[in-house]
């Protein structure tokens, strides 16, 4: 018994496996979704956020950053490269096109005090946590 035969006798076994397998096979050709771009890292201190996405070839001009509560939106797009007279693409996998991505922090942002910069294709956006949401000291008095 040849291997491959082995292979789709598992799969009968199996469905679940092959379910999987099929899922892998069809998100490959699918474009990239609103959840897997920008990938981003978020770190988070008692005073603030900071969030890194990395936008290769995305120019920082068209990216719009807003903030929500403690909602931070990134939405931006990735223009094609154009193609010289008589050149066609022989393969083709980078994406193109527009995005957005919603992530929520633990706290509310001050909005008006947001940075961000970008360099070498990474966006950092430093996110200031609002007083109001800061944890106050609050004083016990004696009776």
């Amino acid at each position: 018994m040849l291997w491959s035969d082995m292979e789709r006798f598992g799969r009968i076994l199996d469905p679940w496996r092959e379910f999987e397998r099929m899922s892998r096979a069809f998100s490959r050709g699918a474009s990239p979704s609103a959840v897997e771009f920008p990938a981003v890292n978020i770190w988070v201190s008692g005073d603030d956020a900071l969030v890194t996405a990395e936008i290769p070839g995305v120019a920082p001009d068209s990216i719009d950053i807003s903030v929500i509560g403690n909602s931070l939106t990134l939405r931006g797009s990735r223009q094609p490269e154009p193609l010289g007279e008589g050149e066609a693409y022989h393969r083709r996998e980078r994406w193109q096109g527009e995005f957005a991505k919603t992530v929520d922090l633990p706290f509310a942002i001050d909005a008006a005090k947001v940075e961000a910069s970008s360099s070498r294709g990474i966006l950092r956006v430093k996110l200031p946590r609002a007083e109001a949401d800061k944890p106050k000291k609050i004083a016990v008095k004696s009776a």
